[in-house]
């Protein structure tokens, strides 16, 4: 599990591939290269990787087809900027939100404000349900608070201190980006979505469950 709150940019150093996916190399900074120790699990740009090999500038990954077709991290250039959050640990701060590093889908942005105001993204169809107003969003790993909402699109609103910290700065519209939704929205539009074919679930969405209610 990880809390979506970047704890520190590394670069791309290269993508090599290998039977059932590829092979990538990352250089980052002390923090996160002591936490690289071999199966490990870091988030990079939002997807939960796990560490293979390290030496003392960078860490190495295996992504398998599946990682590559549904993330951005089979398409990124080659010195890309990436987000790095190593996992939680019992005891840590929990100050972004669940995230569990399992990418859902992926958006891209819409448009960015020339100074503070709203970012808007898009996102697939099936991740309305999920996404609500003040419900929280991990955007290439990056916690975020949704403020609006329609169908295929969201907003979120950016301080500078984060656009500063992370590769958003570098974003333009048009750029892909993972997401993964909130894993409360995740299971509550599960659980809606098959209400109708269960008679204990359906009477628990609309009267919550009753004294002597089994399970």
């Amino acid at each position: 599990m990880f809390t979506g709150l970047i704890r520190q940019l590394g670069s791309l150093q290269s993508r090599a591939p290998r039977s059932g996916g590829a092979r990538l190399r990352i250089a980052c900074g002390p923090e996160v290269l002591e936490r690289a120790e071999l199966g490990a699990s870091i988030a990079v740009n939002g997807a939960c990787l796990t560490a293979v090999a390290r030496d003392g500038q960078a860490w190495e990954t295996e992504l398998s087809e599946e990682t590559l077709a549904k993330t951005t991290l089979g398409r990124l250039p080659i010195g890309a900027v990436l987000h790095l959050e190593p996992s939680l640990r019992v005891g840590d701060p929990l100050d972004g939100h669940l995230v569990s590093g399992h990418v859902d889908g992926l958006g891209a942005l819409l448009e960015r404000p020339e100074g503070e105001g709203l970012w808007r993204f898009s996102m697939p169809g099936f991740f309305a349900p999920m996404t609500a107003p003040k419900g929280s969003i991990a955007v290439d790993g990056i916690s975020l608070t949704v403020v609006d909402c329609g169908r295929d699109w969201f907003s979120v609103a950016l301080i500078p201190e984060t656009v500063k910290r992370t590769a958003l700065a570098g974003m333009r519209p048009g750029d892909a980006v993972n997401l993964e939704a909130d894993p409360i929205g995740r299971y509550v539009a599960r659980a809606l979505e098959h209400r109708g074919t269960d008679a204990r679930l359906s009477r628990f969405a609309q009267e919550g469950w009753t004294d002597g209610e089994s399970s």
